[in-house]
């Protein structure tokens, strides 16, 4: 069934491409998290072992909506495994090894090239896709990374204080 929503059939093709692209991102992201919730080690494991663990549980609710933001406009959502990984924009170290100060250096890396492409999409949406529906999840997912940079900079400073 052809949609009527206010959108061209180009821009939603484009603001599909967009949403895949993140979903992907979104996807390693959540899998890095999870990973390094498995393989975190060190004086602060407890503490970064839960906090890895609410972490991954939120992204996946992330990518979750990601996927049903691109089915409400009629796009299809990238699923599979493969196509997200060679499709994402990002990637991290494997945890296997990897110091804890590390993981979390890694994490805030991908928290913040995140945020910069939610930043810029948004604004292409706003702008020139006249989309505000989407712009405004966008802003929305991206003050929520926002939020959990700015926790991973925190425990980051937490263990800096502690080295001196």
């Amino acid at each position: 069934m052809k949609l009527n929503i206010g959108l061209s059939d180009d821009a939603r093709l484009e603001i599909g491409q967009m949403l895949n692209l993140l979903l992907a991102d979104e996807y390693v992201l959540s899998a890095t998290t999870r990973d390094y919730h498995w393989n975190v080690t060190g004086p602060a494991f407890l503490t970064l072992h839960r906090l890895f663990d609410e972490q991954y549980e939120q992204f996946t609710e992330y990518t979750d909506q990601v996927a049903e933001r691109a089915r409400s406009i009629g796009i299809s959502a990238r699923g599979n495994w493969a196509a997200l990984t060679q499709a994402a924009r990002a990637s991290a170290n494997p945890g296997t090894g990897l110091p804890a100060k590390h993981m979390l250096v890694e994490l805030l890396a991908l928290h913040e090239n995140i945020i910069i492409q939610l930043r810029t999409d948004s604004e292409i949406c706003t702008g020139r896709l006249k989309d505000a529906g989407t712009a405004d999840f966008l802003t929305g997912l991206m003050t929520q990374h926002e939020k959990t940079a700015w926790i991973i900079r925190a425990q980051l400073e937490t263990d800096e204080a502690k080295a001196c």
